[in-house]
């Protein structure tokens, strides 16, 4: 497994909840890093990205000023801390990596299996 997405579940609205994905990814720190998220019937969509050194970080509108990326390179692992959760936040969420800043779908090469984040009402 070369991307390891945990840390989803079933949350209130208001609540928090934080994702991991650990790569076992070679060199990680040479790889750029994104979340994105897959609701029922939908399309797969970026949620927030981060630079290799993670000294740039970026977001979706839906989530900005909410959720907040971040890595560890010497544990090889990103999180993404999702604060003030609403129900339309409900997907399964994957982690990605890939060589160029971006947040389009085709632009990274590896994919986590994805990890459920559920937000009630």
């Amino acid at each position: 497994v070369q991307l390891q997405a945990s840390g989803g579940g079933l949350v209130q609205a208001g609540g928090f909840l934080r994702l991991s994905c650990a790569a076992s990814l070679r060199p990680f720190r040479r790889l750029t890093m994104g979340w994105f998220r897959q609701a029922p019937g939908k399309e797969r969509e970026f949620v927030a990205g981060i630079s290799r050194s993670g000294g740039s970080t970026y977001y979706s509108d839906s989530v900005k000023g909410r959720f907040t990326i971040s890595r560890d390179n010497a544990k090889n692992i990103v999180y993404l801390q999702m604060n003030s959760l609403k129900p339309e936040d409900t997907a399964v969420y994957y982690c990605a990596a890939g060589r160029v800043s971006s947040v389009e779908v085709l632009s990274y090469d590896y994919w986590g299996q994805g990890t459920l984040v559920t937000v009630s009402s």
